[in-house]
């Protein structure tokens, strides 16, 4: 008994052990840890995942991979490319836990619920561009699981902002809703409109530093998007080394439709494409608007590569 008792007051008042975390701000260490300790107390409750439990034996599981972005880098394509493999299991929508805060709010619970059902063997995915340049996420990630592989496919910054403004115009023709001409947007006052949001999205040096707080390069893949749209096939494989995956996906389950002007898929003697949303064509732009925009892309692209300890082959 005077063993038991002893034993309970080592317990006590041993030191907790606490996991070594980057240098951020102790405010912001403080208020993280507060909101994890909330999302870990709506995940512990009794009988929380006991809807999760399929009979084959799958369930839903935290993503040990999420593609971070960039915003019409080729996610998409990436996710539907990576999907081939057999032990990948992807989540089919754009999840938005990590970068809004009615989603986040609602706990891990309810993010393991969007998630696709898996056997052990497999890794789940799931796929929000958005995550990259919100400054928030980085450390939500990191507080969820700080050995999460991240994916990040990135192309050229000035093909991303034709691409950025062409999905939001075609958005609001569907919907019959004027919209201004890409002009509108990358000029003001006679000059390049550094504020527009398009530009500040593809400034990847910027965001990238933030990850990197975070995560180790290691465990972060850049994806070369330019690469993946002209010839996929290495640039899956190269994915599939970083996950430490098998080498499932071949060269045969990619082939060229000349109708669409992209790679499509090949599964299992199955065809499939992109969505039709998906390969549209830019609008056209000055050339001198456009030198102006490579030209104010060079340095940020330089800092970039220095980051990474990689070149792309950007204007």
């Amino acid at each position: 008994m005077a063993a038991f008792l002893l034993g309970a007051v080592l317990l006590i008042v041993q030191p907790q052990i606490v996991p070594s975390t980057p240098a951020i701000n102790s405010r912001a260490e403080t208020t993280s840890q507060s909101v994890q300790r909330e999302l870990l107390k709506k995940t512990s409750q009794k009988n929380d995942f006991k809807e999760n439990i399929h009979s084959n034996g799958s369930c839903r599981q935290l993503p040990q991979t999420i593609i971070i972005g960039v915003r019409k880098g080729g996610t998409r394509a990436l996710l539907e490319m990576l999907s081939l493999h057999p032990d990948i299991a992807a989540a089919e929508t754009e999840v938005h836990f990590f970068d809004w805060e009615d989603h986040y709010r609602n706990g891990l619970k309810w993010y393991i619920n969007q998630m696709p059902f898996s056997y052990p063997y497999q890794i789940t995915v799931e796929k929000t561009p958005a995550y990259f340049t919100s400054p928030k996420v980085p450390e939500r990630v990191y507080n969820m699981n700080q050995s999460m592989r991240l994916l990040l496919i990135l192309r050229d910054p000035s093909e991303r902002v034709l691409s950025d403004y062409t999905q939001v115009f075609y958005n609001h023709m569907q919907k019959h809703k004027p919209y201004p001409s890409i002009e509108q947007f990358l000029i003001k006052d006679g000059e390049l409109n550094v504020d527009y949001k398009a530009i500040n999205r593809s400034l990847y040096y910027i965001h990238m530093q933030n990850w990197l707080k975070y995560f180790p390069l290691d465990r972060i893949h850049i994806v070369d998007g330019d690469k993946l749209i002209k010839d996929p096939f290495p640039e899956i494989e190269k994915v599939e080394r970083f996950l430490k995956l098998s080498p499932q996906i071949n060269a045969s389950n990619f082939y060229f439709n000349k109708t669409k002007g992209f790679y499509c898929l090949r599964d299992s003697g199955r065809e499939r494409c992109l969505h039709e949303s998906k390969g549209r064509a830019h609008p056209q732009v000055d050339t001198r608007l456009l030198e102006k925009l490579h030209e104010y892309f060079h340095e940020p692209n330089k800092k970039f590569f220095e980051l990474v300890g990689r070149t792309f082959d950007w204007h």
